[in-house]
């Protein structure tokens, strides 16, 4: 786990990822040096990043889909590392529970998916049988779960630096906007500055161009680190089936979860899948038992407990934190 003063800096990031480091240091009431050599040190421990999440009809034409693995006996290992290298692969992680293997998947068009559900996932060596769910919606993502630390006060300071997106269309994305979002993705810290140099295009076009990239909400900066790294020792899949006419009221209600990280209403067995983190397992056991009991037309559910994950947002793991770059 990390330090008290790294999770403050992490909450921080969570509301506001590209704040300067002098609000950062506003906010926290610590100077902006000290700031800068703790945001420094976590990267450098591969602990912390803020990159660009990418909205889904700038990346591809088709939505993601769940897909659960099984595996032969002894195979979840290999099977799961050769999974993770397929381009497509936004999430791997090895899992207990429902499955061997559990993946999220962006294909970007719709005719190949086909082929990757199909041919290439079913055809990697160990993999014994698949089992897919097509996502329809999503009600919540990784960038709105928070770390619920700082007060009101500190939120407000942290506020000053937030893009509220207001929303775009996809097919009116730009050759410069297109390369942006690129840069904005691997670093949602990046500054005009430093964007223009890579786009040749000047520091001010540059400025102007991320806000309204970031306006537009086609990349929504966060900060990415390792649940575990925050306490958050335990993640969970849960699939859950529900009479069709409380999917909307039981989604809703689980997006507003403290444990939600990604929750969406599905098409295939499952009605909606929560992705959920727990500090521990009475906790995990609370919101099975106590919290999804009052939530009405829940019929079944499925279970698939984490144990390593491989990669994240198309980042390698390894450990609880970033894998070093590969090349």
């Amino acid at each position: 786990m990390l330090t008290e003063p790294d999770l403050d800096l992490v909450a921080a990031l969570q509301i506001a990822p590209r704040a300067s480091v002098a609000t950062l240091a506003e906010a926290l009431d610590v100077s902006a040096s000290t700031v800068g050599r703790r945001l420094v040190r976590l990267e450098e421990q591969r602990i912390l990043r803020v990159i660009g999440q990418v909205e889904w009809t700038a990346r591809a034409r088709g939505n993601p889909r769940h897909v659960w693995v099984t595996t032969e006996p002894g195979a979840s290992g290999s099977a799961a590392k050769a999974l993770a290298r397929f381009p497509e692969v936004q999430l791997a992680a090895e899992t207990a529970g429902r499955s061997d293997v559990y993946l999220a998947v962006h294909v970007p068009d719709r005719a190949e998916a086909r082929e990757l559900l199909a041919e290439r996932i079913p055809g990697v060596p160990g993999v014994a049988g698949t089992h897919s769910e097509l996502v329809l919606r999503a009600l919540t993502r990784a960038d709105s779960w928070r770390l619920h630390r700082l007060s009101e006060d500190q939120q407000k300071i942290l506020s000053r630096e937030q893009v509220v997106p207001d929303g775009f269309d996809a097919d009116d994305v730009g050759p410069h906007e297109r390369r942006l979002i690129g840069l904005l993705a691997g670093n949602g810290r990046i500054t005009a500055a430093e964007a223009g140099r890579s786009l040749g295009l000047s520091q001010s076009t540059a400025y102007r161009l991320i806000q309204s990239t970031l306006r537009r909400g086609i990349v929504r900066p966060r900060v990415e680190v390792e649940p575990a790294q925050l306490g958050y020792e335990l993640e969970a899949v849960i699939a859950l089936t529900i009479t069709p006419g409380a999917i909307q009221a039981v989604a809703g209600e689980l997006a507003r979860h403290p444990s939600a990280r990604y929750v969406s209403i599905v098409a295939g067995t499952a009605s909606v899948i929560h992705q959920g983190v727990f500090r521990n397992e009475d906790e995990m056991a609370d919101f099975l038992t106590r919290d999804l009991a009052p939530l009405p037309g829940i019929t079944a559910l499925q279970v698939s407990v984490v144990l390593r994950m491989l990669r994240r947002y198309w980042l390698y793991r390894e450990d609880g934190r970033f894998a070093p770059d590969r090349t």
